[in-house]
């Protein structure tokens, strides 16, 4: 009976190893991103969970996960072949609010710190919700309230872009970043107030972040690699950036016809995707 035992053990182990083979096997043909935030997940869990690194440790962590990360990450939606790019969503179901395209001039306006009182009467937690309906019919990973012309210290995201990971999603309410490190890295990023195009930007690798969350309660947040990259696109656009902004000359020479033909298609303050 004991032998019998071992040999089921055997066989579940060996099982779990082929299956295993089979997965790492299938995303280094497709660069499945999707397969590659749960295995970052898992492999971040005991770095994220404590904010008391010290920045040693930090820098340490950042340069073990970073040749991972290249192998495995991709960091926006519209290079990653096997996300759907983003798309016009139309009137989405739910809400009345929609994605804002360039050059409206919430983009670039000043975003007030959200108030004790807008976070005790609901109103911010009903703009959360409602944002995460519009980002996900847009297909996108990120929003902030700006680009859809609420200009608050509001953003959402979720790093995998998928509804049915709704665990995953993230409200942060007047976040400030207090701690970046692990050097930097440059990767093509996209944004769906910028419909049909995307450029190389560089981003820190990780990022301490201070906030709230819908509730109003404090909160604490360390982000590596993805969703740091997420976040700081998110928080740029609370500060009146946008993603074109860091593009190094050459890089926004070739975006320059596409955002030509936004400023054309653009009609007024009703502009939108």
């Amino acid at each position: 009976q004991q032998r019998r035992l071992l040999t089921m053990r055997l066989t579940v182990v060996l099982s779990s190893s082929t299956a295993m083979a089979t997965t790492i096997g299938l995303l280094s043909l497709s660069s499945s991103r999707r397969v590659a935030a749960a295995f970052s997940s898992q492999r971040s869990f005991a770095a994220r969970r404590s904010l008391s690194s010290s920045s040693k440790y930090d820098d340490v962590v950042s340069a073990i996960r970073e040749p991972i990360s290249s192998l495995f990450f991709s960091s926006t939606k519209t290079t990653t072949s096997e996300l759907e790019e983003e798309v016009d969503p139309g009137v989405v179901e739910g809400t009345d609010l929609r994605v804002l395209k360039y050059p409206h001039p919430s983009l670039r306006a000043e975003n007030t710190l959200v108030t004790e009182e807008e976070l005790k009467d609901g109103s911010i937690a009903q703009i959360a919700k409602e944002m995460f309906l519009v980002m996900y019919a847009a297909n996108g990973v990120g929003l902030a309230a700006p680009q859809v012309g609420i200009n608050k210290r509001l953003m959402i995201f979720n790093e995998h872009g998928d509804k049915t990971k709704w665990l995953d999603e993230m409200v942060l309410v007047n976040p400030r970043i207090v701690k970046k490190g692990g050097g930097t890295d440059v990767e093509t990023e996209g944004c769906l107030s910028f419909p049909g195009m995307n450029g190389p930007v560089q981003r820190n690798k990780w990022i301490q972040v201070e906030a709230l969350n819908k509730r109003g309660k404090k909160i604490k947040k360390k982000f590596f690699d993805w969703e740091a990259r997420i976040f700081q696109h998110e928080y740029d656009h609370l500060d009146g950036t946008v993603y074109i902004d860091h593009l190094a000359e050459e890089a926004r020479a070739e975006v320059q016809p596409r955002l030509d033909e936004l400023i054309e298609e653009y009609d007024g303050e009703d502009g939108a995707v």
